[in-house]
């Protein structure tokens, strides 16, 4: 039998929740430095548009066309599992604006102690499916 990571609320992924609450602000998403500031060096995402995306690419496309004052995204369902001392593995629901997606991170723990994204996937859904 496999050994696979229990869903759980280690601190470490409470800290996981915490960081991907703060990036989905709109006001961090509109800002390059506090935006900037969440991310990994090495970065990446597979958009829900399908969209292959990097660090520089993605902290370009959020702040150029981020708006404070439209709808917050909501999230639901978010659960995590620490896959090691410093990775976490996040899954969670969101809705922005009726647009529905399934999203995966992974965060990583920089030598500084502070929690990066490393990695994140949204796959659109509708409701029901």
């Amino acid at each position: 039998m496999t050994d696979s990571p229990r869903i759980d609320r280690t601190q470490a992924v409470e800290a996981a929740i915490e960081r991907e609450l703060h990036l989905l602000d709109p006001e961090v998403r509109a800002s390059p430095e506090l935006l900037g500031a969440c991310l990994h060096p090495e970065f990446s995402e597979f958009g829900v548009s399908g969209t292959r995306w990097d660090r520089e690419s993605v902290i370009k496309a959020l702040t150029s066309r981020a708006d404070t004052r439209v709808s917050p995204t909501t999230t639901s369902r978010m659960q995590g599992a620490q896959l090691a001392d410093d990775l976490v593995h996040l899954t969670f629901d969101t809705n922005h604006n009726g647009r529905l997606a399934h999203r995966s991170s992974l965060w990583r723990r920089a030598e500084d102690g502070r929690w990066l994204l490393w990695f994140h996937q949204g796959t659109p859904y509708t409701e029901g499916a």
